[in-house]
């Protein structure tokens, strides 16, 4: 009953956007810490982004470009990428914890994000 669902990932050009979502039920989102992890082909997951009460953290690699947000009032965070480049494909997971970075909770099936020409 407890689940987050994410969505918005697709195919973009590289300098294109798109918006990711994680969409919680079951509990309120704006209690915990959210983090988006992502995972491409033969490599291991990395932390991306992640979003508490008080900060927002990106990875040196995405920084300037992406950004993290709540929107409380329907229980979502999301992820506003920018100037996307090749490296950024890959699949695209959120999950939630006390405090940033969460680690060690279960994946769901995450949104595929590919850039590419």
């Amino acid at each position: 009953q407890v689940q987050l669902v994410e969505s918005g990932g697709g195919l973009v050009q590289p300098g294109g956007s798109l918006r990711l979502s994680c969409a919680a039920s079951g509990f309120r989102l704006n209690y915990y810490a959210v983090a988006w992890f992502r995972q491409a082909p033969g490599k291991e997951r990395e932390a991306v982004s992640c979003i508490s009460s008080s900060s927002t953290s990106y990875a040196d690699s995405v920084k300037g470009r992406f950004t993290i947000s709540r929107d409380n009032a329907k229980n979502t965070v999301y992820l506003q990428m920018e100037s996307l480049k090749p490296e950024d494909t890959a699949v695209y997971y959120c999950t939630t914890g006390v405090v940033c970075w969460p680690s060690g909770g279960s994946w769901g099936q995450g949104t595929q994000v590919t850039v590419s020409s």
